[in-house]
């Protein structure tokens, strides 16, 4: 599996990053799996990984405007020009936020936390970069 979700090192790292209040974009990279991987006893159909990513993506999309920020673009990536030759990405989304204090807030949101479930079930392998 590749990499889905921070590590706990990651995270305090952009906690502890600063936050001059000023506004940062979010660019995710995603590569989905070809079958949603949910967890054992989770009720949810089965489906894509990119339809598992929708499910995230309506409930994240609302979590995303509740703290002022929004979805800048999103489309599917038709070519990396420069990246290595297995770096391979389907989708990629530019969120922007407020701030990177209100990123944090939403992250630790329990609505947003609860439909990050699809987001893991979804991808075999994700970027975000602030």
């Amino acid at each position: 599996m590749g990499n889905v979700g921070p590590s706990p090192d990651q995270m305090q790292a952009f906690s502890q990053g600063g936050d001059d209040g000023a506004p940062i974009v979010m660019i995710n990279l995603l590569r989905y799996c070809e079958e949603a991987a949910y967890p054992q006893g989770f009720d949810a159909s089965p489906c894509s990984g990119r339809e598992a990513y929708q499910r995230y993506g309506a409930l994240a999309a609302q979590r995303v405007a509740s703290v002022g920020g929004r979805v800048v673009w999103m489309g599917q990536v038709q070519a990396s020009v420069i990246a290595p030759d297995d770096e391979i990405w389907d989708d990629a989304i530019l969120v922007e936020y407020p701030s990177r204090k209100a990123f944090l807030e939403m992250v630790a949101q329990p609505e947003y936390q609860a439909a990050a479930i699809h987001r893991t079930a979804a991808l075999a392998d994700s970027r975000l970069i602030a």
